[in-house]
């Protein structure tokens, strides 16, 4: 369906909602009969299996019967520490031409890839590589999650600050599911008067 398109699903911290915001992405795409894949490059704390990109590939696979991938195609890299890439892949160099050229091969088989990040956008990698450089380096769009609670709109700002500093052209959605009774008191006035558009996941 004309140019395939490529976003990476960053957020404003961890657990703010990147993996429940490509679920909604996803069928969204297939939707409107886009053929959608996923790929999450690095994924931490995996005991046996990846929890976040098995669930995502079974969703995956289930819109889009060409994505056949395993989940080592899908998360080529897993570590069992639940903790930044940088710490829990202890002594593995992280390739970034391996993970750009699996992302290309992913791509073979959809219109629109998804790529999770793991974290916020500062998360580190390697010693001089973070997670919004990742970005870039997948030529790709970003989704920045925001989550509802008390104190997010300093992470919010400061994510936008980064995108745009890195020249990253970015979607912006929030993620209501904290501090929902209070969000519209607390939180919403100021988007409202800062942003010409709020969008929900």
């Amino acid at each position: 369906m004309g140019t395939k398109k490529v976003f990476f699903v960053t957020a404003t911290n961890t657990d703010v909602g990147k993996t429940y915001a490509c679920i909604i992405l996803l069928r969204k795409f297939a939707k409107k009969g886009y053929r959608v894949g996923y790929f999450k490059p690095i994924e931490t704390g995996v005991e046996e299996l990846p929890n976040d990109g098995s669930k995502l590939m079974k969703v995956a696979q289930s819109l889009n019967s060409e994505f056949t991938f395993g989940i080592d195609d899908v998360v080529p890299y897993q570590f069992k520490m639940a903790a930044a890439p940088y710490i829990s892949k202890g002594e593995t160099k992280i390739d970034f031409e391996f993970l750009k050229n699996k992302k290309e091969e992913l791509l073979k088989s959809c219109d629109i890839l998804f790529i999770e990040g793991a974290g916020g956008l500062m998360v580190p990698i390697e010693k001089d590589v973070f997670m919004i450089d990742m970005i870039k380096i997948f030529d790709a769009e970003a989704i920045l999650i925001s989550p509802s609670n008390l104190g997010s709109i300093n992470d919010t700002l400061l994510s936008m600050q980064a995108l745009k500093k890195k020249k990253i052209k970015y979607k912006w959605y929030i993620n209501l599911y904290k501090d929902k009774e209070t969000f519209e008191t607390i939180t919403l006035p100021f988007y409202k008067d800062y942003f010409k558009k709020i969008n929900y996941l």
